[in-house]
């Protein structure tokens, strides 16, 4: 665990002694989300969360990239509502843990997607890890938050079709050789808040393979649709 995982920890638990209010629609609270933006987020979850990459690495999602689950990764990501990692996180880690105890291996390593540098100082956190964290805690498995490293700040993928979101990435993400033994131990699962077109969890599976890294799967928060993405 990073020491900015501890900061971000201490400022979420003061959020909710402060009952800051709903994080979607500012209404009295004690948690992150009031009851009726609770169920709102719920109904984006994903009937079927399992569906394969274009390298055919399952991938499983908790919700579809859309409606309030939308609005709540961006009040995330752009609002500082650390507390909704928590609560999203708890809810990608159940779904999970049900898929991993179907498929019984060696307890697999969480390693989320990296921001760069700058825009973890701007940012103060990184979502992916903070999700990564509590799916740990639901599954029962270690994650590694620097696992991989991000040398390039890259241009925001949102807007770029997904020729230009491959190059964007083209040698932007690097395996932190200081944990390469931890990482070739067991089979690792990416981490990520979103998967749009693959392009940014295909590149880190590349960049870990080359290194002699098992990359068994990618897990995220959310998965766009086609609707999604127009």
């Amino acid at each position: 665990m990073t020491a900015n995982f501890w900061q971000q920890s201490r400022r979420q638990l003061l959020q909710l002694l402060l009952a800051n209010g709903c994080a979607l629609c500012q209404r009295s609270t004690a948690g992150s989300l009031c009851s009726a933006c609770q169920r709102q987020v719920q109904h984006c979850q994903l009937a079927t969360p399992l569906q394969a990459t274009a390298a055919g690495l399952p991938l499983l999602s908790w919700g579809a990239y859309e409606g309030s689950l939308k609005r709540a990764i961006s009040a995330l990501k752009y609002g500082g509502e650390v507390g909704l990692a928590q609560d999203l996180g708890l809810e990608l880690g159940k779904t999970w843990r049900s898929y991993c105890s179907l498929s019984p291996r060696l307890s697999p390593l969480l390693v989320p997607i990296p921001l760069h540098p700058s825009k973890l100082q701007q940012r103060g956190f990184n979502q992916a890890e903070l999700l990564a964290h509590w799916v740990g805690r639901v599954g029962q498995a270690p994650y590694l938050g620097d696992g991989l490293h991000r040398l390039q700040a890259t241009q925001a993928q949102h807007s770029l079709s997904p020729s230009a979101r491959r190059q964007n990435l083209a040698q932007a993400l690097a395996v932190n050789h200081q944990h390469l033994k931890v990482l070739r131990s067991r089979p690792v699962w990416l981490v990520d808040d979103i998967y749009t077109t693959g392009a940014t969890v295909e590149a880190a599976t590349q960049v870990l393979t080359r290194a002699g890294v098992e990359v068994a799967g990618i897990c995220t928060l959310a998965r766009a649709t086609l609707h999604s993405l127009v």
